[in-house]
Formats: structure tokens, sequence, C-alpha cells
């Protein structure tokens, strides 16, 4: 019986292995040229097999794609629920929600450029175009923030005010940061997606929140101190990829074109 079962097992794991492998290279594909431009002869070369193998895995390049937007939307989701679940205040798992929120917009460019591109297709009017990314990732990460601002709201840990407000400027906050940096760094010649920039906006941010959501300023400031102290910056933070998401989007566009 054992000398059956292991082939199979081994065969399993190999299949499993190959699945993930051509996953793992279609989304670095689509995250680069979009879901137009993308060739999946260069995904199956990445992946080290061949055409055949990569349409058994996958029927076509469209459910490769929506097979890669949804691996990656699902490590989002499960690093975003890990901090909102964690042990700890609801304040201090806001504020690191948060910090989260920010480190992952400035070293998850692959994620950040597929999600750019999905709004490229929605503007357009495609009728499947985000849905993957709001059911995976934006509804149940908003929920969940939400019910951890309404538990820290009633507890009297944070101000009495309606918990949206409070989502919406500390991750909006974030977003526009990285949204105006081109515009920013031709008005105030300094460049905001630099390392040093990136690491004095994230203590900023923190610093701010503890000042400015927390009913007890004190108790804020400690969160913030205790949050920046154990979450310290990612290496990879403030570097660059070779094709930036709005890069990323403007090939779809061009290529829907050809």
């Amino acid at each position: 019986m054992m000398s059956t079962s292991t082939p199979s097992r081994t065969q399993a794991e190999r299949a499993d292995q190959t699945r993930a492998r051509i996953l793992d290279a279609a989304v670095r594909e689509f995250s680069e040229n979009g879901l137009a431009g993308a060739r999946t002869e260069q995904i199956a070369e990445a992946a080290g097999v061949n055409k055949a193998l990569l349409y058994y895995y996958f029927k076509g390049k469209d459910a490769l794609y929506a097979a890669a937007l949804d691996s990656i939307a699902e490590g989002v989701r499960a690093a975003s629920l890990a901090v909102l679940d964690a042990e700890a205040s609801a304040g201090e798992r806001f504020v690191r929600a948060t910090l989260e929120h920010f480190d992952r917009i400035h070293t998850n460019w692959r994620f950040q450029s597929l999600m750019q591109q999905e709004m490229v297709r929605l503007h357009r009017g495609e009728s499947d175009a985000m849905t993957p990314l709001v059911e995976k990732v934006f509804r149940p990460l908003t929920a969940r923030t939400q019910q951890v601002l309404d538990e820290g709201i009633a507890s009297g840990e944070l101000i009495a005010t309606d918990s949206s407000q409070i989502r919406s400027s500390a991750l909006g906050a974030n977003v526009l940061h990285f949204l105006s940096a081109p515009l920013m760094r031709m008005v105030t010649g300094i460049d905001p997606l630099e390392r040093d920039e990136l690491e004095k906006r994230r203590k900023i941010t923190v610093e701010f929140l503890g000042q400015s959501i927390f009913r007890d300023r004190q108790h804020g400031a400690e969160v913030a101190r205790r949050v920046l102290k154990t979450t310290p910056m990612p290496k990879d933070g403030g570097i660059r990829p070779r094709v930036t998401p709005q890069e990323g989007a403007a090939k779809t566009e061009k290529a829907r074109h050809e």
C-alpha cells in the first residue's frame, strides 16, 4: 500500500509546484504588461514549462489571469487580516493595519499594478473588472476594519466619531502620498518615494494617529512608539520596479488599441 500511495503523493506535490511556478510567472508578466500585453509564451518560459502544459493547468489566458489575480489577492487579504486579528487593543490593531497598508503600497508593487490595471478595465466598462479584488480583498478588509474601529470607539479607547471617517482619513492619506508623488516631486523638488522620505512619512503617519484618534493622547503616543519599534520599515522599501504600475496600465491600454 505504501509503495502505491507515495508516488501518487509525490506526483501531486510536483503538480502543485508546477502550478505555483506558473502562477508566480503569470503574476510577474501580467503586472508588468497587463492582460492585453502579457504573452503566455513568456509565462511558460519563465515557469520552465511548455505552452501545452500551461494550458493543461489553465485553459486559456483569461483563466490564467483570473487565477493570478486571485493568488496575489489571497496573499494580501491574509496578511492584512492577520494584523487586524492580532492580540492587541482595537486602536493598536488599526494603527498597525494602517502601517501595513502603507508598507504594502510601496513594496507589493505587483498587486498595486494589477489593481490599477483592473481600475482601467473598470473605467472602460468591462463587467468583470475589479470583481475578484473586491470580493477577495476590499470587501472583507473594509468590513473587518470597520468592526475593529467600532470596537475601539465603543470601548472608549478611540474618539467618538464615525468609524468610516477614521478609516478614510488614515488609509486615504496613505494612498494620496503615493498618488501625488510625481506632482509633489515637481512642486517641492523632493522625491516622496525615496527611502528616507518614505521612512519619515510612515513615522509621521503613525505618530499622527496616536495623537488624533485616541481619547487618551498619552496612551496613543505609547501605542505609536510600540508600533514603530516592532514594525521596522521593509528592507526593499523605496526600490522602484523595472515597470511602474502606471506604466503597466499604460501598456494595457496601448495593447488594446493595437
